[in-house]
């Protein structure tokens, strides 16, 4: 396992960081979950990430009790705030009030003393940026939170948190967390040139598409029985954007450039995420043990530009890449 900078920050993190959204608590049950995270941790992975939202806040419990009792200052812990995690008005969003309960619930279900990154999961428009910044900077002054972050905001919400923390002397954000594939490239035109110039880094999810880059997904056959497509909890709503015959079709033109590499579909995919050298980590997701072994392989492993041309000329038509895409809900769901 490899690592690196979290942006300009001094913060280490696996390449490879283990992600438990639609798994946890949902997908996979607990002593399956137990047997994936140790599988991550002998892979060298250090770097976990989850939020309170996940599974209802039982993605955090479970992974809480997992890691209890491993050695603390060896893994790095990045959960998030946003989402409804209860019935109420202020059970979501990033207010001030909902910051501080949202804080003190993933430390109690993480079982640790304080959070490497904190995140917010989408950008309030119903709060003032002044409020979630101040309150995020009151929590790593407390030291229950190390480092800020954001996930899937667009450049000029970036751009307007770090001018903003400047000029109130706040701890500035360290990270983005947005979706990037080969297929979902929506970053890369203005996202990533900024966070380059400021230091923030990109901790990308869904590097394999939701698995659509694996190819176990064929034009004209219906989805392996216990796939995500195939998972009505949540799952199958998310893979269905990559689950067109155009999509698919173009996957499978991967399959001889992954296999010219040594590498299967799923390896090349994340290894073309950290290729991006504004890419801090690239977390990964599994159902099983060697999901996450095969996955961790990735880290390393360094793609030459003709490789890098050849997946573009086979993607190319289908590829998203409208920075319009990133974007968070008007209001508070």
């Amino acid at each position: 396992m490899e690592f690196r900078h979290l942006g300009g920050s001094g913060l280490m993190v696996s390449e490879i960081a283990y992600g438990n959204w639609l798994t946890h608590g949902s997908q996979v049950e607990e002593e399956q979950a137990r047997a994936c995270v140790h599988a991550a941790l002998d892979e060298g992975v250090t770097t976990f990430d989850t939020a309170d939202v996940y599974a209802g806040t039982r993605a955090e419990e479970i992974l809480g009790r997992i890691l209890k009792g491993h050695r603390r200052e060896s893994v790095e812990l990045s959960t998030k705030v946003y989402w409804p995690t209860g019935p109420g008005p202020n059970d979501r969003g990033l207010s001030r009030k909902h910051i501080r309960e949202a804080v003190e619930g993933s430390l109690r279900r993480l079982q640790t003393e304080y959070i490497d990154l904190f995140q917010a999961h989408r950008y309030d428009f119903e709060t003032p940026l002044e409020e979630t910044l101040r309150a995020l900077d009151d929590l790593v002054r407390q030291g229950k939170v190390l480092y800020v972050g954001v996930s899937e905001w667009t450049a000029d919400q970036i751009e307007g948190a770090l001018e903003f923390a400047d000029a109130m002397g706040f701890d500035r954000i360290i990270s983005n967390q947005p979706q990037y594939s080969m297929l979902w490239r929506v970053i890369e035109q203005q996202v990533v040139p900024l966070c380059e110039k400021e230091g923030v880094g990109q901790i990308v999810f869904s590097p394999i598409g939701q698995g659509a880059l694996t190819g176990k997904y064929r034009v004209g056959q219906a989805p392996p029985a216990g796939s995500r497509a195939t998972d009505e909890k949540g799952g199958a709503a998310f893979i269905r954007r990559f689950m067109r015959d155009d999509v698919l079709e173009r996957v499978q033109r991967l399959v001889p450039l992954a296999e010219g590499a040594g590498l299967s579909l799923a390896q090349l995919a994340v290894a073309w995420t950290l290729q991006n050298p504004n890419v801090s980590a690239a977390i990964v997701g599994a159902s099983r043990p060697e999901q996450v072994r095969e996955n961790a392989a990735a880290s390393g492993v360094r793609l030459d530009g003709e490789l890098l041309r050849r997946i573009d000329e086979a993607l190319d038509p289908v590829v998203e890449r409208d920075p319009g895409k990133t974007v968070s809900p008007p209001r508070r769901p």
